[in-house]
């Protein structure tokens, strides 16, 4: 038991390069790894399947039509470079595989 416990908790840890950039842009506010906050888990996003320019698209113009049942997403100011990690490392948490697929 103790061991699912520890597994669940590692779950929701962010990378080491990935939570100074979460952390800074405040995205943790809203957003867990694998379970709804205010707005959809990580691995919920990655199931949708975006191109990591689309959700560095949608990071700075929302559609909160994409998630409803959610609150809308406030437009966020992150650098393009900056965002493009963090979708990324979104998309890969659905597989590589996965995270090639188009949406928009």
């Amino acid at each position: 038991m103790l061991a699912g416990l520890a597994i669940n908790a590692k779950a929701q840890d962010f990378p080491e390069d990935i939570k100074p950039l979460v952390t800074k842009y405040a995205c943790t506010a809203c957003h867990k790894v694998d379970a709804r906050l205010v707005g959809p888990a990580y691995t919920d996003v990655a199931k949708k399947k975006y191109t990591n320019e689309k959700i560095v698209e949608l990071i700075g113009a929302p559609k909160p039509s994409n998630w409803p049942g959610y609150p809308p997403m406030a437009a966020l100011k992150v650098p393009k470079e900056d965002a493009l990690k963090i979708a990324g490392w979104i998309n890969s948490l659905a597989g590589k595989s996965k995270a090639k697929g188009k949406k928009s």
